[in-house]
């Protein structure tokens, strides 16, 4: 059930990265650090996913190892567009937030992998 939310929640926030690339090139006209953002951002939920479909427990935790790195990577990437003012604290807050939620929530599954990569 855990996998679950973390599956829907990882997913919305894809949404919401692929809707923030959009703003970026269009709005901002931000097209370098819009495509990394949109790489690892959508690559988070890319990875929950094949988690889920995983062909060991080792490949499970392997996927999620690999959706957290993503996740801290476009942790970096939006501080970026943050720090460098493209981002304002009202749009960089609410999407950080999200962020957070599932870095929290991969860090607590991880906690469980019994070969403790």
């Amino acid at each position: 059930m855990g996998h679950n939310i973390l599956h829907e929640k990882s997913k919305r926030f894809a949404l919401r990265i692929v809707r923030l690339n959009r703003f970026l090139s269009k709005s901002k006209h931000e097209y370098v650090i819009g495509k990394q953002l949109l790489r690892c951002g959508t690559s988070i939920g890319a990875n929950v996913t094949e988690a889920i479909y995983a062909q060991s427990t080792a490949d499970f935790y392997a996927k999620l190892h690999i959706a957290l790195k993503e996740a801290a990577e476009t942790e970096y990437w939006l501080e970026l567009l943050h720090e460098s003012g493209i981002l304002n604290d009202k749009e960089y807050v609410s999407i950080h937030a999200d962020l957070r939620e599932l870095l929290r929530l991969l860090t607590a599954i991880l906690k469980h992998d019994p070969k403790g990569h």
